[in-house]
């Protein structure tokens, strides 16, 4: 089985943690939302195991909303945009850095969704940073040139493979994002990281209220919503983020994510501790349920699709 694909390089990503986190999903989820779905990871991983029979995919970022959208709705004419991209950096790294630099000021200028994915996939270590204009000013990693674009269009096809005709995408307020969600539905939340500078954060075009956050989650607590929250953690013994509070009784679960990038270069064995929330109602669904996650996790990915996907599948869904 082939590794799920991946084609929005987003550091912060739940990737590699989709696994562990696809265990609290119940077995009869008829609609997920993922009102901050950045690169939409739990989405992808949720669809590959069938644990979730429509998508409801939003971020506030725009134009990687339609990036998205794009990917999965037009798969090739998405790859063909950036397999163009891709090549007309060069060879060279001072062509391939004034090239980057220009795609860069064009999409700040008009904000195309195909423009951001080269830029994604090019700048370093797939950490985007918006400046307090909301304008992407994150540099090109200079080691390397970005994922070539056979593997791109792979990845642009298998999210197609995955997603199409059973999603819709959006960028509005996570409130509104989520206000049809019903009882039978379950809701992923990864907002925009706590704790590291208050409620604006350069990796995210806007911040995120605590307590209006604490109130929308108690809304959904009196309607009975499943719900599921990646929010606070901690790095070694360096806490980040204020914990969600008990009057919400929601089970809280500590995942560890390994060690982070920066430990990793400093030398250093701090380990990423991030914190899981569940709600009462869901909490509920899984004790009434026998399912258990039958998908398997394989090194840093999973390993979810069916043996028949290949590129012969793109060819007959597409």
């Amino acid at each position: 089985m082939s590794a799920l694909p991946h084609p929005i390089q987003y550091q912060g990503s739940k990737r590699h943690l989709a696994a562990r986190i696809l265990e609290y999903f119940p077995d009869d989820v008829q609609t997920l939302y993922e009102p901050f779905s950045g690169s939409a990871a739990m989405s992808i991983a949720a669809a590959a195991c069938g644990m979730a029979q429509r998508f409801v995919i939003n971020d506030l970022n725009q134009p990687l909303a339609k990036l998205l959208q794009s990917m999965v709705e037009n798969p090739q004419g998405t790859s063909d945009v950036y397999g163009s991209v891709w090549a007309a950096q060069g060879e060279g790294q001072t062509q391939s850095v004034a090239h980057f630099n220009a795609v860069r000021d064009k999409f700040n200028q008009t904000q195309e969704p195909e423009l951001l994915l080269y830029l994604l996939a090019r700048c370093i270590k797939g950490a985007v940073r918006y400046n307090r204009e909301g304008l992407f000013n994150q540099s090109p990693d200079k080691r390397r040139k970005g994922t070539r674009p056979p593997t791109m269009q792979r990845n642009i096809f298998g999210i197609s493979y995955l997603l199409k005709g059973r999603s819709s995408f959006s960028s509005m307020d996570y409130r509104l994002a989520i206000k049809d969600v019903q009882e039978h539905d379950l809701i992923y939340m990864d907002p925009p990281y706590q704790g590291v500078s208050g409620e604006r954060d350069g990796r995210y075009l806007s911040g995120l209220a605590f307590d209006v956050f604490v109130d929308s989650l108690d809304a959904l607590n009196q309607r009975g919503i499943s719900y599921i929250v990646s929010y606070d953690g901690k790095l070694g013994e360096r806490v980040y983020g204020q914990a969600l509070p008990e009057r919400l009784e929601l089970e809280r679960l500590e995942l560890d994510a390994g060690r982070s990038s920066t430990a990793t270069l400093l030398g250093r064995d701090d380990v990423t501790i991030e914190s899981l929330y569940l709600s009462k109602p869901l909490i509920k669904r899984l004790t009434k349920s026998s399912h258990r996650l039958v998908a398997t996790k394989q090194a840093d990915s999973l390993a979810l699709f069916p043996s028949s996907y290949d590129a012969e599948t793109f060819e007959a869904v597409h």
